[in-house]
Formats: structure tokens, C-alpha cells, sequence
């Protein structure tokens, strides 16, 4: 399933990233709005469990959540989008994956990983602001899939029509959320209109 958001807020806070005047400061604060944003739709199918407890009143028969949550940014951009689901789902855990391509083959390969226990039983959100490729995400949902993940969710800001391909060819079971779908790729494989490279943008690099 694709599901490109299309809030007006999502939209506007977008747009302002997109600028080619806005600075590091206000890149970082729209993406923790949009990425907090995106969290609403993006745990919106996830199960609960009935639950019974005892409010200042009287007991109370309601629901929560029945698995943990679990964000795994890939490295460097997709650390960008943690505070900002962290702002809405503070008991979420954060794992971290690092995916680098390999000159000459061009194949991806781990250099670090690190992820909390029972991804298996966890639902797992890959975040990374641009799919552009989609190289590094597939790479890095294989890389969790080893690891026992069965629910998998891949959180980005901007794609083109070729990532979302090569996701849907090599992972039909992964749920794609977006905040916007663009044009295309250029010949140096960036996003057309994009917003850039996201992690220089982040973090203020070039």
C-alpha cells in the first residue's frame, strides 16, 4: 500500500522545506512538524488491546496499544524525522541503521546497526526523509527483516515514482508513507522538484 499524504498542513510545511532560501533552523522545525504530522496516519491501522482500569472515578473499560513501536531512521537524514514522531509517540524505541554504497559494485552495505529487542513482535517504522533510488531503504528493510521484523512500515518526506518501484517489486509487504509523491529523478538521481539533499540540509553540510 502507498499512501501519500495530502493534509494541507503537510503541504505547506513541505513547501517551506522545499524553498531554496529556507535555512537549517527552519528545515529541522518543519521536518519535526511534518514527520509528528505523518504519525497520525501513519499508526492509524495499528491494533489494540482491550484493557480494564480505574480512573479517579471508577473503573473504565478502554484500549491500547498492543506492540511496541519501534523507529529505525537510516543514517544520516533519517535522523531528522525522530523527534518529531518521539513528540507524539514517546515510549516508541529507536534503533539506527547506517547504509553506504559501494563505488564500483554499487551495491549497498551495512556499517552499523543497532536495534532495540523483539523487533518480530514490534511494529517497525524505517524512516528516511528522500526515496529516491530506493537503494538504501530496500537495503535497510532487508537488514531488519533479518533481524526478525514482520510489520514494517517505510516513513519518507518526498519520492519519485522510481523508488516506489523498486520498494513494491522487492518488499510488497511494506506499507509506503509519504508526504509527497514528485516528478521523477534527474541523471544524478535527485528528486525532481525535491527539496535538495536532506542531510546537508539538516545538518547544515555541503
Amino acid at each position: 500500500m502507498i499512501t501519500v499524504l495530502n493534509h494541507p498542513l503537510i503541504t505547506h510545511k513541505l513547501t517551506q522545506m522545499r524553498r531554496t532560501e529556507t535555512g537549517t533552523k527552519s528545515f529541522r522545525q518543519y521536518l519535526d512538524e511534518v514527520a509528528g504530522l505523518m504519525a497520525y496516519e501513519i499508526t492509524r491501522d495499528i491494533k489494540l488491546d482491550p484493557v480494564t482500569i480505574q480512573t479517579p472515578v471508577q473503573q473504565c473499560d478502554t484500549f491500547e496499544l498492543n506492540k511496541e513501536i519501534v523507529l529505525v531512521p537510516i543514517l544520516r537524514a533519517g535522523l531528522g524525522m525522530v523527534d518529531g514522531i518521539l513528540s507524539l509517540i514517546p515510549t516508541a524505541k529507536v534503533g539506527h541503521i547506517g547504509v553506504y554504497r559501494d563505488e564500483e559494485t554499487l551495491q549497498p552495505h551495512e556499517y552499523f546497526a543497532k536495534f532495540p529487542d523483539n523487533l518480530d513482535i514490534s511494529e517497525v517504522l524505517v524512516l528516511d526523509p528522500m526515496l529516491a533510488t530506493g537503494g538504501s531503504a530496500d537495503a535497510a528493510i532487508e537488514m531488519v527483516k533479518k533481524r526478525g521484523a514482520k510489520s514494517i512500515k517505510l516513513v519518507c518526506l518526498v519520492a519519485a515514482p522510481e523508488g516506489v518501484a523498486l520498494i513494491r517489486e522487492k518488499h510488497p509487504d511494506v506499507d509506503i508513507f509519504l508526504a509527497a509523491m514528485d516528478e521523477k529523478l534527474n541523471d544524478k538521481g535527485y528528486i525532481v522538484p525535491g527539496l535538495g539533499d536532506a542531510g546537508d540540509r539538516i545538518f547544515g553540510t555541503k
